[in-house]
């Protein structure tokens, strides 16, 4: 029998509204998977149960009552730790901040509250979120549900674990470089990058900087819709908001759901590499695989790619610049507090003079409009989400893809970063198994600002691939995982070693 937590989210919200399924039986459940399971994993890091069941009784009181209901109603939902959430402790996996907790919630949290979320707690990050391997010197590592010696990704990996193991229905996420693709992929959960600005964050410092963004993750693409429609709004502290809001948003609750999409008549781009990205070739074979399952289902389906010249230097500034304006003085200030991630990108941007600068933001220029004519021929491009099959998360991050040394820590994000420098919305659905029995993840980018068009398109496809267990969503095995050592006991736990 599917025990609560393990329902889609959309699927309990329907239940809580029909007085057949309670917010507080939801959120035990929730507890006590948590409770079994997350001793092998480290996801979620931070929790805020009591609080959690007195909005659960206040949600069931709502429903009695026949109180209006909003979307998120009696939903319990996993905050990553780089949001703050007002009364629980949020560290941004940095010892600097091991003991902080924040007097209110931000923007996105008080949001997600106001649509009737249960906050239930914090899941693990890197430090800063710089990496795609989720560790710390805070809480230690996060392991990959389907084999706990490997790695999650990141930097939303406790996020994409909590999910995949049924902690919690609903957890949110943020990402640079991937970090709500790359965890998605690696952990058979779905994570959508949204277009920069309509999901506003008052926090970033580089306001006018379209590389950081918040954004939903799910078990499924509906469920992914349900929480970025109680994320979506504006705010005039975030300079992109408004703009973005204004252009392309009449109500939030139009992404509640997909809408219909016809797959026969999408004209489709198949990328294994983007023509620079340094995939593994057994990613790159199982990716033709999947394709030759389903490439029949639309009208045009060809290999094709942007041109994506200078993709690599542009980020590589970009980012080191992003991080030399958050975390330099952290550097200064606690030196020995700063992992090698963040210290590595600080000292980067150190180096870059403003003509360096000045040709990263051409550079970026240059690509988007090349996008932009690409997207004039085709509907979207799927491509993998992520290079590598997961590895063991001892590995801070591969130096070699197939024998070939990678450019810096980041480059095996490549798949993920080239459309973090357009702004186009990305989504990461889970296709089946890769030939290692890990997840494999199937990046889907939609054109400019279509980001419930590309929503849609994955909700259909996701529908689509249900039925065989070659591209179905995977489920980890649940019931192995109580009786694994703790994590915690793994030599290299804690820190980066």
């Amino acid at each position: 029998m599917t025990e609560p937590c393990d329902l889609p989210a959309t699927t309990a919200r329907r239940l809580i509204g029909a007085r057949k399924l309670s917010s507080a039986e939801l959120l035990e459940s929730c507890i006590s998977r948590i409770n079994a399971v997350d001793h092998a994993l480290n996801a979620m890091v931070a929790r805020d149960d009591e609080r959690a069941r007195a909005t659960a009784e206040e949600a069931d009181t709502a429903v009695g009552r026949g109180d209006p209901l909003p979307l998120l109603h009696g939903l319990p939902v996993g905050v990553k730790d780089l949001e703050d959430v007002g009364g629980l402790r949020t560290t941004y996996g940095s010892p600097i901040y091991r003991e902080h907790v924040p007097q209110q919630d931000e923007r996105m949290v008080a949001a997600l509250r106001e649509a009737g979320a249960v906050i239930l707690g914090k899941t693990n990050v890197p430090e800063w979120g710089a990496g795609a391997n989720t560790r710390n010197t805070v809480y230690g590592v996060t392991a990959n549900p389907f084999d706990p010696t490997k790695s999650a990704a990141g930097s939303s990996g406790g996020s994409a674990v909590a999910l995949a193991t049924g902690m919690v229905p609903l957890a949110t996420g943020s990402d640079v470089g991937g970090s709500l693709r790359n965890p998605a992929a690696f952990c058979g959960v779905v994570g959508f990058r949204p277009t920069p600005g309509l999901v506003p964050s008052e926090k970033r410092l580089h306001g006018w900087s379209p590389l950081p963004v918040l954004g939903p993750m799910a078990r499924t693409v509906p469920d992914t819709c349900l929480l970025l429609a109680a994320m979506v709004s504006d705010d005039p502290r975030d300079p992109l908001a408004a703009t973005i809001y204004r252009r392309v948003v009449h109500s939030p609750e139009e992404y509640a759901r997909p809408f219909p999409v016809d797959l026969a008549s999408l004209r489709v781009a198949i990328t294994p590499d983007f023509g620079f990205a340094p995939t593994e070739r057994h990613i790159a074979e199982v990716f033709a695989e999947k394709l030759g399952l389903f490439r029949h289902l639309f009208a045009e389906a060809e290999e094709a790619t942007p041109d994506c010249r200078g993709a690599d230097e542009a980020f590589e500034i970009l980012r080191a610049v992003t991080f030399l304006g958050s975390h330099l003085e952290k550097i200064r200030a606690r030196p020995e507090d700063v992992g090698p991630n963040v210290r590595a990108n600080v000292e980067e941007g150190l180096r870059y003079t403003a003509e360096g600068v000045a040709r990263a933001v051409t550079l970026q220029t240059e690509l988007y409009r090349r996008w932009q004519e690409f997207f004039r021929r085709y509907d979207v491009i799927l491509s993998p989400a992520i290079t590598i099959s997961p590895r063991d998360w001892h590995e801070l991050y591969p130096a070699a893809i197939d024998g070939k040394p990678t450019r810096t820590y980041f480059h095996w994000l490549a798949l993920a970063y080239v459309v973090t420098l357009t702004g186009h919305p990305a989504v990461s659905i889970p296709v089946g198994l890769d030939r290692n029995g890990m997840p494999f993840g199937l990046q889907i980018v939609g054109p400019r600002g279509g980001d419930a068009y590309v929503l849609s398109v994955a909700a259909a496809l996701e529908e689509m691939l249900a039925g065989d267990a070659r591209t179905a969503r995977p489920v980890p095995d649940i019931a192995r995982l109580p009786a694994v050592p703790p994590l915690r006991e793994s030599p290299g736990f804690m820190g980066f070693g």
